[in-house]
């Protein structure tokens, strides 16, 4: 009997011993409570995110905050830990917008090639395009739905077009330096190809009208060498 007591006893120490060495092997849960860094800011994007969504789907009026965190599975506490009211959530949500709407300089310094009627064509298809993603379509959506109540959203909008215009009226200028176009204003031309260029389908893209990729092309090269024959010396 005591053997056998004592076989027990070393079986149950062994077991004891090996369930220890797995709890100390096993990775360590992630506490309960505050959520990481990477967590919180996930989930602050989450939120801009839904909040664009909700404001372009109800309006700016029909729209509660209660509404937005609901959606998320957030309390609104957490939304106002973010933002004081809802307009100021309003505005971070178009400024996030924006963000993602910018095309970099570099993009563009990258299409750049000795050929300057390849290079508008290519500055074109990347406007164009950036108009065609969910941050830009649903940017212009919501600068056309709100700007009468909020001005100021129209400086952010012009905002995104900035590196583009300083691109090309850099490029307008150093042409000029070599005698290959003529500028009197290089902003203003900048302006003007943007506008001639990129608008017709941006507006056709923005009201949710289909654009077959030949039509866009079409244009393009229309467009461009239309603005071409003006710069071009005489």
């Amino acid at each position: 009997m005591k053997k056998e007591a004592a076989k027990k006893e070393a079986v149950k120490k062994v077991v004891v011993k090996k369930e220890t060495a797995k709890k100390r092997a096993a990775p360590a849960r992630p506490r309960a409570g505050r959520p990481t860094r990477e967590e919180a800011a996930r989930r602050h994007e989450e939120l801009l995110d839904s909040a664009i969504d909700w404001f372009l789907e109800s309006g700016y009026d029909n729209t509660r905050v209660i509404d937005i965190a609901d959606s998320l599975g957030m309390s609104k506490r957490t939304v106002y830990a973010y933002y004081k009211d809802k307009e100021a959530l309003f505005i971070a949500a178009v400024d996030r917008l924006v963000e993602r709407y910018i095309v970099p300089i570099e993009t563009l310094q990258a299409a750049e090639t000795d050929d300057l009627e390849e290079t508008l064509r290519a500055v074109a298809r990347i406007r164009i395009a950036n108009v065609a993603t969910p941050a830009g379509i649903k940017l212009q959506r919501i600068l056309n739905a709100q700007s009468h109540r909020f001005p100021d959203l129209i400086n952010r909008s012009l905002s995104t077009i900035e590196p583009t215009l300083a691109f090309l009226s850099g490029l307008f200028r150093r042409l000029e330096a070599q005698g290959k176009v003529r500028v009197t204003d290089a902003e203003a031309m900048a302006t003007a190809f943007l506008s001639l260029v990129v608008s017709g389908p941006s507006r056709m893209i923005i009201m949710g009208g289909r654009m077959e990729q030949a039509d866009i092309e079409a244009r393009i090269n229309f467009s461009v060498d239309l603005f071409l024959n003006g710069i071009r010396p005489r």
